[in-house]
Order: C-alpha cells, then structure tokens, then sequence
C-alpha cells in the first residue's frame, strides 16, 4: 500500500537533502595522500598519473590543499593563483599542472613516493633552499557517488575554495587544521583519520559548489534549489521503490503533469519517470557491488519483473 505522505515536512526547503542522501549511499572508496614541499621555481607534469589507484578512474577525485606559501595551478590553459588555506579537487580527474615561478624544476611526486604500506604520511621535499615556499597535502580520493551521472555532468573540472578570512568557510578551515594537525603529530589510526577528514573536506567542497549553483538556470544542483524540482527529486531519493507514477510526482511536486516534465527536461535533459529509473539503476549498481542478493532481487527492488528485462 503507498505510504501516507500528507504529514511528510515541506523538502523544497532543503536541497541539501537529496545530495545527502547520494553522499551517505556511498562513502569514500580509497584514497592516496602525501605532503610534498618543494623549494625554489618548479613545476608538475600536467598530466597526474592515476596508476594504480584503481581501475574506474571515472570516481577517482585528485586533490591539493595549500597549507603554507603560494603557487600556481594550470588547467586548460587558465592560470589561478593559490594561497595558503585554499582547497581545489577535480571531480573529472582532469590534467592540470602545479608551480612556482617559471617552474624551472620537474618534479613528478606520484611517481616519487615510497612502496605502500605506509605508517605515516610522506613527506617530499624538494630544492635545496633554507626553506620551503610552499608546503601542499595532495591526493587522490574515490568516490563512486561520481557514479551517479546527474552529479557527475553537474561538477565542474575545477572545485575551489579559499578558506583564509572567509566566514563562509570557517568550517572547511577547521578541518584542514585538522589534517594538517594528524600530519605533524602522527597517532595511532592517523591514516584512516586523514581518510575520513578528506572526505570530509570534499563533501564540503561539493556543499560550496550547491550555494554558488543556487544562480545556475540548468544543471541537477540548480534543480535541487528549485522548490518545485527540489521537492520532486527529495521524493524520489526519500523512496526511491515507491511505485511512482508520472501523476503521482507531479501531484507531489504542485505542478502539473506537462510543467513537471517540462521542467525536467529544461533542466535535467531527462523525464522525471527516467530519472527515477537512473536512481534505481545506480542504487542496484552500489547493491551489485556490496549486497550478496542475488540479481533477480536486487533488479526486483530496482522495479524490474525479471532478471533477463533488468540485465537488458
């Protein structure tokens, strides 16, 4: 029997609900972290190598956080200026270089780090100047919420948050202090510390990234910070197994049947009836990976009658 959704509290409100429920789905996958401090003029390759750090490089997230000095990042032939407590990360894993002053010195950290396991975090020092310019906490993270194509498409190749003297990020700050703290006082279980801190961190970089979508016209966060869409869309992921219907959505969401899927389309170049059978197709992707159902249940959940229509 459908639930009772007449006391269900007013979703339009909350955007953030729906990203919620995406992130907390599926949590960080594996991550790769170092410190790196390099001396004088120098510079990345621009083309990060990704070996070995799994083999969907699709959900796979590389990451910089500037915890002393400046430098300068390079992507698509754009140049940004990076300060002490900012915090960039490339949801499409795009090529991007890193540097100061004319980048006289090549330096590959990726390939310079010691064989895993490790105990702590390490350390790459580069030049042979008194002191380090630039000190960076860089990585990669795997996320397979990235996965989830309305995400995916929605992100930019380039997330970036300066944290120095922004109320706004006053949190994000306080957790990189956090990181850089397990950095220099290393403790028991300090590696998977820094894991959950990373995630953390990128979450927060994505909550960032929904504020500033909030002026978008299209894309799925802008349609998350649409009352009508947000409420849609927060249904869907509350109940994603509910027997929806294309009236029942459009009941829910205020609109009419032909506003609801305009919209959708307008916004989300989808329907609103594909859209769910994309969220219940990734679900059963996350169960196929993580669940010891067999697939015919896990295709029945998805709201497929047989196994063969679900392996299709």
């Amino acid at each position: 029997m459908p639930k009772d959704l007449t006391h269900l509290p007013d979703l339009a409100g909350a955007p953030g609900d729906v990203l919620s429920d995406v992130l907390r789905r599926v949590r960080l996958a594996g991550s790769l972290q170092f410190c790196f401090m390099p001396h004088g003029a120098w510079r990345t390759d621009d083309k990060p190598s990704l070996a070995g750090l799994g083999p969907d490089a699709s959900r796979t997230v590389p990451f910089h956080i500037v915890v002393a000095g400046e430098c300068w990042l390079r992507l698509d032939g754009r140049e940004v200026a990076l300060a002490a407590g900012d915090v960039v990360a490339f949801p499409t894993g795009a090529g991007h270089q890193l540097g100061a002053g004319s980048g006289d010195l090549l330096i590959t950290p990726v390939a310079d780090l010691p064989p895993k396991p490790w105990r702590v975090l390490p350390t790459l020092t580069y030049g042979r100047t008194a002191e380090p310019q630039v000190r960076l906490l860089c990585g990669y993270l795997q996320c397979d919420a990235l996965n989830f194509l309305p995400l995916r498409r929605d992100l930019p190749k380039l997330l970036h948050v300066q944290t120095a003297g922004s109320p706004r990020a006053a949190w994000l700050r306080a957790t990189i202090d956090q990181i850089v703290a397990e950095v220099d006082r290393p403790q028991p279980g300090g590696l998977s510390v820094l894991e959950r801190l990373t995630e953390i961190t990128f979450i927060e970089l994505l909550r960032h990234r929904i504020i500033a979508s909030k002026a978008d016209t299209v894309g799925w966060l802008a349609a998350l910070s649409d009352p009508a869409l947000g409420r849609c869309l927060a249904m869907i992921h509350m109940d994603p197994h509910r027997d929806w219907s294309l009236d029942s959505l459009a009941a829910e969401s205020g609109l009419s049947r032909s506003t609801l899927t305009a919209r959708f389309e307008a916004m989300l170049e989808t329907s609103p009836v594909r859209y769910l059978r994309d969220w219940r197709l990734y679900l059963a992707s996350v169960e196929l990976h993580s669940s010891d159902d067999s697939v015919a249940e896990i295709g029945f959940r998805a709201g497929y009658g047989t196994e063969a229509a679900f392996s299709r």
